[in-house]
């Protein structure tokens, strides 16, 4: 297995990893929003703690699953002149596109780490009336941030691979991903 190759499926496997972890978070939001329903109802005493926390794992939900969407080609993606092309010149139109996705996720990388760090140094808390600490959510978006860059570069080799008829890329694996993007 080549260095190239190693990579490609190691990042894709930590994405995988990190996405069906993240996906459990959806458990304790359901469990949350369940009790805050059932306090102010049935017990007319509503709780300070659950829309926040909800709230907040929700956006770690959101931003932590970027990367395990772009491993299976689940991101938006406008379909009308790609899905006509050939494999080879879909590959070329999405090296041509990703230039867009780096400018994007490394002023976000760039951006998310500053905010992360000035978070993390003050222990940033939200200023609510349960006030809890922010500073892991904006750390979360750091660490999908670099997630996603790192997917995106490995979505740039499978292109390249495509576009330029590379070894150590599978174009079936492509096809397999959005299927599974699909189901």
């Amino acid at each position: 297995m080549s260095v190239v190759s190693a990579f490609m499926k190691g990042v894709t496997r930590l994405n995988e990893y990190v996405g069906r972890c993240i996906a459990l978070i959806v458990f304790p939001m359901f469990v949350f929003l369940i009790l805050e329903v059932a306090l102010r109802y049935f017990f007319n005493s509503p709780s300070v703690w659950t829309n926040e926390l909800t709230q907040l794992l929700f956006g770690v939900y959101a931003v932590m699953s970027g990367g395990y969407i772009m491993a299976h080609r689940g991101h938006v993606n406008v379909d009308l002149l790609h899905s006509t092309l050939k494999l080879r010149a879909q590959g070329f139109v999405d090296i041509f596109t990703s230039i867009l996705f780096f400018i994007f996720m490394l002023a976000l990388v760039w951006f998310s780490f500053d905010m992360a760090s000035e978070s993390f140094e003050s222990r940033e808390t939200s200023f609510s009336a349960w006030n809890p600490p922010i500073w892991p959510a904006k750390g979360a978006i750091f660490v999908a941030s670099v997630l996603m860059l790192l997917q995106g570069i490995v979505r740039l080799l499978e292109d390249i691979a495509i576009a330029f008829n590379l070894s150590y890329y599978d174009p079936a694996e492509r096809k397999s991903h959005s299927e599974e993007g699909e189901a």
